[in-house]
């Protein structure tokens, strides 16, 4: 029988295969170091492979013979500033990653034993490391736009805006899923008019692939595509091929979370949320 790679993909096994993998930091070192260089240091500056351990790792773990530069695991991650264990941090990856509806820094800091605000401050640098890009979406690709933000009748009286209902308040995020292995692209916009969500059609769809939205105005006139539309309007959610269910049940997601785990977005650091 086959051993079992200490290296399988920490989001793949329990928590408690991650705690008997991960033990400590020095096994925490050696599995960024198979995750970033394939199992050997190599320097970050030049790219040299000429690599020696310096001696009580100070002031850095590793020298690179070529270039004479000192460096780490964390040398040009986000964790180049930070003081956290490489257990630790791989421990919050792992929570963050595993759990859809995510996971409140009080709980990390709970877990993990840390400061809350270091823990806000940790969780807040992985999902940087998250943001989106990539090649464009083939079909068929779904797209629609949603509101997060918090109901104005359960707005303490001071913060009600008075303006209504529905959408008030709240913040626009646009998404596109790929039927092709479900990845999704999403991001907060500043409007929903025509402009915006076509260019956001544009900026993640390839051309003359098959393109599935609801009724709104804003994605109609793009010949490019082969564009198709459910009718929510007259209680049409899905004909055949035709629906967004697959976005719509990453909305729901990312609402859960809103709703049961952070409790407030900011609209400053929602994109880091929606990636």
């Amino acid at each position: 029988m086959k051993k079992q790679s200490t290296y399988k993909r920490i989001t793949d096994i329990s928590l408690y295969d991650f705690m008997r993998r991960i033990p400590d930091e020095q096994t925490a070192e050696q599995y960024i170091i198979q995750l970033r260089w394939r199992g050997e240091p190599v320097c970050p500056k030049c790219g040299g492979i000429r690599i020696a351990s310096t001696k009580d790792r100070k002031p850095q773990p590793f020298r690179c013979r070529d270039c004479r530069s000192h460096f780490s695991v964390r040398t040009g991650t986000i964790l180049a500033q930070s003081n956290v264990k490489l257990d630790q941090f791989l421990y919050v990856v792992y929570l963050l990653t595993v759990h859809p509806k995510g996971v409140s820094s009080l709980q990390i800091a709970r877990e993990v034993g840390i400061t809350q605000k270091t823990a806000w401050f940790l969780a807040h640098r992985i999902r940087k490391a998250w943001e989106q890009g990539g090649d464009l979406f083939s079909g068929p690709v779904e797209v629609d736009e949603t509101y997060i933000g918090g109901k104005e009748k359960n707005k303490h009286e001071s913060k009600k805006l008075k303006q209504g209902r529905g959408t008030v308040g709240k913040a626009a995020v646009i998404g596109a899923l790929t039927r092709r292995g479900g990845k999704v692209q999403a991001k907060p916009i500043q409007s929903t008019d025509k402009a915006t969500l076509q260019g956001f059609v544009r900026e993640t769809t390839k051309d003359g692939e098959q393109l599935f939205t609801d009724e709104h105005k804003g994605y109609a006139g793009m010949p490019e595509f082969d564009h198709s539309a459910v009718k929510h309007s007259i209680g049409e959610y899905v004909d055949g091929m035709i629906h967004t269910n697959g976005i719509e049940s990453f909305w729901a997601l990312l609402k859960r979370g809103y709703i049961g785990t952070h409790h407030h977005m900011s609209k400053k650091h929602l994109h880091r949320y929606v990636d």
